[in-house]
């Protein structure tokens, strides 16, 4: 820092009089870049490691003890959503994996409810979740019997590893082989159902037809029989209508408009353990195996035209109302369809930060993002593992890491809009029941003996009673009521002197009530698109709405209301994905990130505008996500500055002296030992964090530049923006694993870092024919300019590789053709412009 700001001041003082403009725009960029680069390390100043001790967390909560005699589980509750849209784009198979990979994670089985948001309402979707269902009944305890690990199947099934390895009991093998072979027939069936529906369906419809023309023989007699047409829906198994979205759009049937749906796949388990025997599995034997199965649970909202369905952040919201009235676990884990559970103790893990001391002040424990399936040299950054293991790893010495979207476990409190217990220390004159200035809160009894106030976060100075709820969370009284038990619920144990605002040990302990048809009704009530007309949902309470990235969002205002959150790095990955390896996926899905980052910064969540419960350097790295797009539109013009200075035989600076060449080497030299400071502390490689930078450079050319365009259309014209799910393959190559890789499908993306190599190219070849054509050869500029051309073109190599496709697929005469209209076009440069002290005579140079 203190280099570059003497290397700008120096800049400054020593301008380039021969090329003003070229050193004005350089010094310009160069001041945002610094700007820029502090609020990128100023939140790296306090980096921590955290780490668990599982054997504590199973002594204190599963162990007998005075308090809990029988030494069953005390741990809370624990609610896992998963969403998904589009069956085409989201295969129902990596679903159903994810599924499994939940009924099988290593948690008390009582304590897990697993719901799943179809929010296309596809009966695809529906039908592959009871399959996956039925399978569960032979997965799990297989996982159980044998401890599996990964319990994804898919992924254990492909394993390179040898399977047999620490596996201690005989009958392993021959349980291993008989669970594949039936692995293998649930991949055939769940393959099989769009035919399968589409083939009942088709049947139920010509049915129908053949009956509906019965009738009208009847009614008419011998009378010339019309053709009767009848609307072609989509048929369940058990001859009903799909309440959902059909195959074939309809009034009330069709996306954007179709009936709620609440369908309990498997009820929830009893409260003790359920021993198998040897006939129970049928397929292995289960004797001495618990063979229960977690509640789960298929959910899809009510939709209907008119409506603002909010996109994820709506079904999110939708899932946490009815999953408040079914399980009301006091934790939420949310996921992605695509990204499964790969430590079955990931959540034991979780659970380690929310049950310690201070843990009630933790609104969240964020996992970081593994992805499975990207090319080996991670071409693109997919992995981003200088994100998730360098800065997330520095945000959580401040307030906690940021919320990025998936593999994050929530206290439902924090969800609802609530400030974390004693935000505010008793002072005279402020409500002496919120322990703060007068503002909001809900009059609670969190517990038969006692009776507390939760207060609500960025709200007006005015007391609210329970008879005012229904203003921020909806008129349904069960899901008022759930809200103190969640909250009581998901307190750390109130075993030491230091643990304040705790609960009594074994509190949990107690079986939980059974589901009836009255509550799944009240659950499909508050998943109604009217629900959340004139109520807080989306505004205070749950996932906010109004940006396309909610999750930044929604953890931001948990921050601001003074939440703590923390970052939880397992030594074997809690949660693996799948990426966009493909160039043009991979643009978009950045595009969509950088978006919602332009939207952050004009909106009111601009960290600018946060309140004083944040931490001044919390606050800098949420304003650096709100800003680094507009980078973009600096390091666009600052690739462009070698080539107009090899055009106009110009440089940045009047000459390249000693100052200016010991400044260049000081910061590039500090700048690296920077770099690899963070690289071991991290633990990543140095190939990947230089592919961080490489993206850097074509994501800030490309998608970030487009963001900033879009995000002002619709602040300033109120365009908005809509994005499409990222299909999960591609490929046509099934032989070929990283096939999307070599797919090049045109976007508009590419334009701006075609058009800088390109002009890059062109300027290295026009500065080599100027500098030899001329009378005096200035070398010095020629060598700067082509440096940082160079510089400019090896952050681009992976882009013009992904232009290339796959290798041998582009014919040697595109080569040809490209460096013969770079030589014509330098030459042509030099006849148009040529070089001082030339004289140009019938058409050919002529020197001294």
């Amino acid at each position: 820092m203190v280099v570059l700001g003497f290397f700008l001041m120096w800049r400054i003082q020593n301008p380039n009089n021969d090329a003003v403009w070229l050193w004005g725009m350089s010094v310009v960029c160069e001041l945002w870049f610094t700007f820029s680069w502090i609020l990128d390390q100023l939140p790296k100043l306090c980096p921590v490691n955290r780490a668990t001790d599982l054997n504590v967390l199973k002594e204190k909560f599963e162990m007998p003890s005075l308090s809990n005699p029988t030494g069953k589980s005390d741990l809370p509750g624990i609610d896992i959503f998963v969403s998904t849209a589009d069956p085409e784009k989201e295969p129902p198979l990596v679903t159903a994996n994810t599924i499994l990979s939940i009924l099988s994670a290593d948690y008390p089985v009582e304590k897990l409810a697993c719901y799943v948001s179809d929010d296309g309402g596809a009966l695809l979707t529906f039908e592959a979740m009871a399959e996956a269902a039925s399978f569960a009944n032979i997965w799990v305890p297989f996982c159980r019997k044998h401890n599996i690990e990964p319990r994804n199947p898919e992924t254990y099934f492909n394993l390179q590893k040898d399977p047999y390895k620490n596996k201690v009991r005989q009958d392993f093998v021959k349980d291993r082989r008989r669970v594949k072979r039936e692995y293998d027939e649930f991949k055939v069936r769940i393959n099989s159902l769009p035919d399968s529906i589409r083939r009942r369906s088709d049947a139920y419809h010509a049915r129908e037809e053949l009956k509906a023309m019965k009738e009208q023989r009847q009614t008419k007699g011998d009378e010339p029989v019309e053709v009767i047409k009848v609307k072609k829906a989509t048929w369940m198994a058990d001859g009903t209508h799909w309440p959902g979205t059909w195959q074939n759009p309809a009034s009330e049937h069709s996306k954007g408009d179709h009936a709620g749906i609440i369908q309990v796949m498997l009820k929830p388990p009893s409260d003790e353990p359920l021993q198998g025997t040897a006939e129970d599995g049928g397929v292995i034997d289960l004797t001495d195996v618990d063979i229960r199965l977690p509640m789960l649970v298929y959910v899809s909202r009510e939709k209907r035209p008119g409506y603002d369905h909010n996109k994820k952040a709506g079904a999110m919201n939708a899932l946490v109302r009815a999953s408040a009235i079914m399980s009301n676990g006091p934790f939420i884990l949310n996921l992605d369809c695509d990204h499964y559970i790969y430590n079955s103790q990931a959540m034991r893990e979780g659970m380690c930060f929310m049950m310690d001391r201070g843990g009630d002040r933790l609104c969240y424990v964020q996992f970081p993002q593994r992805f499975e399936g990207i090319d080996p040299s991670d071409r693109y950054a997919n992995r981003n593992t200088v994100f998730f293991d360098g800065n997330m790893r520095a945000l959580d010495g401040l307030q906690g890491p940021v919320y990025v979207g998936t593999g994050c476990l929530f206290r439902r409190v924090a969800l609802y809009g609530f400030d974390p217990p004693r935000s505010k220390e008793r002072s005279p004159g402020w409500c002496s029941r919120c322990f703060g200035r007068r503002r909001k809160h809900v009059t609670v009894a969190s517990s038969p003996d006692e009776n507390r106030a939760l207060r609500m976060g960025d709200s007006d100075d005015e007391e609210m009673n329970l008879s005012l709820s229904p203003k921020i969370f909806g008129n349904s009284n069960l899901l008022m009521d759930s809200i103190p038990v969640a909250e009581f619920q998901g307190r750390p144990l109130a075993d030491h002197p230091a643990v304040k605002n705790g609960r009594p040990p074994g509190a949990l302990t107690l079986p939980r009530d059974l589901l009836d048809a009255s509550t799944v009704a009240e659950a499909i009530s508050v998943i109604s698109c009217w629900y959340e007309d004139k109520t807080e949902w989306g505004q205070r309470v749950g996932w906010i709405y109004g940006s396309v990235t909610e999750d930044v969002v929604t953890g931001y205002r948990m921050h601001n209301r003074g939440w703590k959150s923390v970052y939880c790095v397992t030594k074997r990955d809690a949660f693996r994905g799948t990426a966009p390896i493909n160039l043009t996926d991979r643009l978009h899905q950045v595009l969509r990130w950088a978006t919602g980052s332009v939207e952050i910064f004009f909106s009111r969540n601009n960290a600018l505008l946060a309140s004083s419960k944040m931490k001044v350097l919390q606050r800098i790295a949420y304003l650096n996500v709100g800003i680094y797009p507009f980078t973009s539109v600096f390091l666009i013009v600052y690739c462009f500055l070698p080539a107009l200075s090899l055009f106009s035989g110009q440089f940045i600076v009047q000459t390249l002296n000693v100052a200016f060449l010991v400044y260049l080497l000081i910061i590039t030299v500090t700048l690296c030992l920077l770099a690899v400071l963070e690289v071991k502390w991290a633990g990543i490689e140095l190939e990947e964090w230089w592919r961080n930078e490489q993206f850097w450079l074509i994501g800030g050319t490309s998608a970030h530049l487009a963001a900033v365009f879009q995000g002002l259309l619709k602040v300033i014209a109120g365009v908005e923006i809509s994005f499409t799910l990222t299909s999960k393959s591609g490929g046509d190559d099934d032989d070929d694993e990283f096939a999307d890789l070599y797919l090049v499908k045109w976007t508009s993306l590419m334009i701006p870092p075609i058009t800088i190599m390109m002009v890059n190219l062109i300027a290295i070849a026009v500065g080599f024919s100027r500098t030899i054509y001329s009378a005096i050869p200035q070398w010095s500029r020629l060598l700067g300019g082509v440096f940082f051309s160079f510089w400019v073109l090896a952050h681009l190599y992976p882009f013009a590789k992904g232009l290339m496709g796959r290798r041998g697929r582009t014919p040697t005469i595109v080569f040809v053709w490209s460096g013969l209209i770079a030589i014509i076009i330098s030459l042509l440069w030099v006849a148009i412009n040529p070089p001082a002290g030339s004289n140009q005579i019938g058409g050919s140079f002529q020197f001294p």
